[in-house]
């Protein structure tokens, strides 16, 4: 479901490949020229929710350890081998342009934090990065903090998941894991003097903090549902941790963290919707940890530490995009003493806050862009760093550092590469620190940008970017790949892809729709594509998909679609609504069975996902849900062709639901168009970890589409 991330055949027609020179006619196979795919066995269950009785011929397919399941998802696996062979040249090719459009041999711009520059860097030929710093100047001996490569030797699947460095400098804790699971990590704690692993380690961890003793580690572990629900405090030396605090409300996940003064350790409680705050002296680290305001349902906040007061950043009902308070140190409790640091505006949503010494840096979201926004603690005037291309994506980065006068940003659109800058607030300059390099050559003035607005079926104006070659007729000839998210309040922000222009510069269209669901256009964005909402999710992105082929950007023939977990949802929903409009499908990881999934409580993440989704045990969710979710809806018709992906231990979005999904599509899609499962059985919800591997994937997605619309080269 949440965060934290191809190929098939159909209708027997001709196509003309429009990435040659010499046109050439590419028959384009469907389903009934390859042997028949694998068929599901059906083992009926019935359930009765509100006196509805619901048949799932499929839900046997869960249990991982019956050898059935492993024996279809080999099957499956290898018939999308076999209607993927004859692409293996063109994912070769794709695959070789990826890595051409990418620094092999690269290095991240230092960090300096705590008398050190901490960076990362790659290796041509290594899958994954080798994080280092050096003490007080780059012309220091570099030392190696961790690296991944050697850590990962011999393992399918690695995630190094991060690091947290002791105040004194001398001990990292990290964590990682060897499944691919995005929420099953191992602690360990690394002596970075010896290089050795030393104390203790915790398996399921989730969080940590260190107290300013360097000695005492603060962190919280997962339950059997993989959420974070309990916090620990423990010493190096000491046998056990001990208990310091239990989240019992299924729909709260807790979390341990540390602040840049380096003033306090927090317990972070958060649902959806809801937050509260702990927080001890980080001096002391066996004090008792005080809430600094109770929960309130609708109510949440962040705490971010000045030396001298508190900001509050604050969201309810009646400041959905959020506000900002000061708040003394001491007498905080009483809320009459607040001062409103930034108000509230409904065009405005707060994104982002950064502290330093004297000023407080805002990343802010208006009409869907960015800005950013430097209020100095004097009173003095606000600078705004504001950008002038229609359509981008913007991100603070802040600074590490408290008593700075620079903060760092990001910049990026459909046709710019990422770009680190650096802000000095006190002459207003800017510096550019370094920017994604594009070793085979990329010149932005060789496509067209454009932002669309689409609107949707009760009349709201959705937007939508997309990027194209420049010459392109709109005449409904091109092939189009429109790509969204619309769920958690996750933007569908703009981007430079390195690997999406292997589309592009084949005649693609490249579009992102920012549908709600997502915050693109503030929380109440957001708000109306949740609960009993969100079905606009999915007419937003019909609409979309509607204006692109009304414009003559494309047509049905030539649209391909793509979304990952909940974005998976989002294919799956607009399939079953409008399977005319598409020819082909990417549903990555896709979140599908909804019922089954949020009415079994102990699967991950089912009850913390409530306030998104909804509670099924109650009639109205419910019977909203059934009526939407992709799984229960598959009907006798013709659907595009897909591509569904999984990930054998995905713990966001578990491995049966594409399984399931695709069997039952099998049984009842009444089309000769290509249907194939690709199920990685190494790995989880992110797929193959390395960065190589990564963009195998890519590729092969990429090759799916591309052989859809008759494009073999």
């Amino acid at each position: 479901m949440k965060h934290f991330e191809i190929l098939i055949l159909c209708a027997a027609a001709t196509f003309v490949a429009s990435c040659n020179a010499k046109k050439e006619e590419v028959k384009i196979l469907n389903q009934s020229d390859f042997l028949m795919p694998p068929v599901a066995e059906i083992i009926p269950d019935t359930f009765v929710n509100f006196g509805e009785e619901r048949m799932d011929n499929y839900f046997w397919m869960k249990d991982s350890s019956n050898p059935k399941v492993i024996e279809y998802l080999k099957a499956e696996n290898a018939y999308t081998d076999t209607v993927m062979a004859s692409t293996k040249a063109l994912q070769q090719t794709i695959y070789d342009e990826i890595v051409g459009r990418i620094k092999e041999d690269d290095e991240s711009y230092p960090s300096f934090i705590e008398g050190y520059y901490y960076y990362r860097r790659t290796e041509k030929g290594k899958q994954y990065s080798v994080y280092c710093r050096r003490k007080g100047s780059m012309d220091a001996s570099e030392e190696i903090l961790f690296d991944v490569n050697k850590m990962a030797e011999g393992k399918q699947a690695f995630i190094f998941q991060g690091y947290s460095i002791s105040p004194d400098n001398s001990k990292a804790a990290y964590f990682y894991n060897e499944t691919g699971s995005y929420a099953e990590f191992t602690m360990k704690i690394k002596d970075l003097v010896s290089g050795e692993n030393i104390g203790f380690s915790v398996d399921g961890a989730a969080s940590a903090a260190w107290a300013n003793d360097s000695k005492t580690l603060f962190y919280s572990t997962i339950d059997k549902t993989l959420r974070s629900n309990k916090i620990y405090r423990r010493q190096l030396d000491e046998k056990s941790g001990k208990f310091i605090y239990e989240e019992t409300d299924p729909q709260f996940s807790t979390y341990v963290s540390d602040c840049k003064t380096r003033q306090f350790v927090f317990i972070s409680c958060e649902s959806t919707n809801t937050s509260e705050e702990r927080y001890i002296s980080a001096d002391r680290p066996k004090d008792e940890f005080k809430i600094f305001m109770p929960r309130v349902q609708d109510v949440d906040y962040s705490v971010y530490p000045h030396k001298e007061k508190f900001f509050v950043r604050y969201k309810d009902k009646q400041n959905l995009n959020g506000k900002i308070y000061e708040a003394p140190l001491t007498g905080y409790e009483d809320k009459a003493v607040w001062k409103e640091f930034v108000p509230h505006s409904d065009s405005i949503r707060i994104e982002g806050v950064d502290v330093l010494k004297d000023y407080v840096a805002l990343e802010l979201r208006k009409n869907g862009l960015a800005e950013i926004e430097i209020k100095p603690l004097d009173g003095g005037a606000t600078q705004t760093i504001a950008f002038p291309e229609p359509v981008y994506s913007a991100g603070l980065r802040g600074n590490p550092e408290y008593d700075v006068q620079t903060i760092r940003y990001t910049y990026t659109s459909l046709n710019r590469p990422t770009t680190l800058y650096e802000y000095d607030i006190a002459t207003q300059k800017t510096e550019k620190l370094k920017e994604q390099e594009i070793p085979s050559g990329f010149n932005p003035d060789n496509y067209v940008v454009e932002r669309l607005w689409a609107t949707a079926s009760d009349g709201v104006k959705v937007p939508m970017a997309v990027v194209y070659k420049k010459g392109l007729k709109k005449d409904g000839s091109n092939p189009a790949l429109l790509y969204s998210y619309g769920s958690y309040g996750i933007s569908s922000d703009v981007y430079f892809s390195a690997s999406f222009y292997s589309l592009i510069d084949r005649g693609f269209v490249f579009g992102i729709a920012q549908i709600r669901g997502g915050s693109d256009l503030g929380e109440q964005w957001y708000e109306d594509g949740k609960l009993m909402k969100k079905k606009n999710t999915f007419t937003d992105f019909i609409a979309c998909s509607e204006l692109l082929i009304n414009e003559k950007y494309t047509s049905p023939n030539k649209l391909a679609a793509m979304g990952g977990s909940a974005g998976g949802l989002l294919m799956g929903a607009v399939t079953n609504m409008r399977p005319d409009l598409y020819q082909t499908i990417v549903a990555q990881v896709p979140f599908v069975d909804v019922i089954n999934t949020m009415l079994d409580d102990t699967l991950p993440l089912t009850t913390g996902e409530y306030e998104e989704w909804g509670n099924p045990n109650e009639k109205e969710y419910y019977d909203y849900m059934h009526s939407y979710s992709p799984y229960d809806n598959i009907r006798e018709q013709n659907y595009p062709n897909m591509l569904v992906t999984g990930g054998i231990n995905d713990s966001q979005v578990l491995f049966h639901e594409p399984t399931k999904y695709v069997a039952k599509l099998r049984a009842l899609k009444t089309d000769n168009n290509i249907l194939i499962l690709h199920m990685d059985m190494d790995s989880g919800h992110g797929g193959a970890t390395g960065r190589y591997d990564g963009i195998k994937d890519t590729a092969f997605e990429f090759a799916f589409v591309l052989n859809r619309v008759g494009i073999n080269k």
